[in-house]
């Protein structure tokens, strides 16, 4: 059987939308598990626009959907004109559009806003119990989506025994705040929730060699594919 996996984009670069790499392995893992990915993203105005060489804001505005059909190759849908019943599972990857984007984290943390659309696609697909994947920002996202649902979803965006780049504790704690449960996992690992059917993984939230990010995605969306088998 082949399914269809929806994936959730937030731009195009890691600093103001998606993050390619994790991105692409999304979309290479799904192939490579003869699954169909469907590109969508919400069709608003990115937070900024960033220059990926100096870090600096640049005087411009750019679209999210738009963006993001840069990954897609063109092929992408809006976000608002789909729902969980056209998908078998959802994988968001990282990337600091998911917390400017789709979200507000990155200014905020949990007390930021979330995307109407996009809280009502990941709440949809959890209603209907179909797997969810959040790849490094990525389950923040979900989190917030989830804020009140008392899931008590078990999440992951690295751990702190580990080099990082990021607030590992403060944005593990920021998740708790919104009532998941945060755990702690190594660019080795995934974090599991088979109650909640949310598969999270830490990618470049964690000091990593493309080659690491690579295979800690492959694990989580070859996962995602052994529920999908075993629903």
């Amino acid at each position: 059987m082949s399914y269809r996996i929806g994936v959730l984009l937030s731009g195009n670069g890691v600093y103001d939308g998606s993050e390619i790499h994790e991105s692409v392995f999304t979309l290479l893992a799904i192939d490579e598990n003869k699954g169909e990915a469907v590109c969508m993203a919400p069709n608003v105005e990115q937070h900024h626009v960033v220059n990926h060489i100096t870090g600096d804001e640049m005087d411009e505005k750019r679209n999210v959907l738009v963006e993001a059909a840069r990954i897609a190759r063109g092929a992408i849908s809006n976000l608002a004109e789909v729902k969980a019943t056209d998908f078998d599972a959802l994988v968001i990857p990282g990337g600091f559009g998911a917390a400017k984007n789709l979200t507000k984290w990155a200014f905020n943390g949990p007390d930021g806003d979330i995307n109407p659309e996009v809280k009502r696609i990941i709440n949809e697909f959890v209603t209907a119990q179909k797997p969810i994947v959040g790849l490094c920002m990525g389950p923040t996202v979900i989190a917030k989506a989830l804020e009140g649902a008392n899931l008590n979803e078990r999440l992951t965006v690295g751990t702190t025994s580990e080099a990082s780049p990021y607030e590992i504790a403060a944005i593990s704690a920021g998740m708790e705040k919104t009532g998941a449960v945060a755990e702690m996992k190594s660019i080795r690992e995934i974090s599991v929730d088979a109650k909640n059917r949310i598969i999270t993984a830490p990618c470049y939230m964690m000091e990593a060699s493309i080659t690491d990010v690579r295979t800690n995605i492959k694990q989580a969306i070859d996962k995602l594919f052994d529920l999908l088998e075993d629903q």
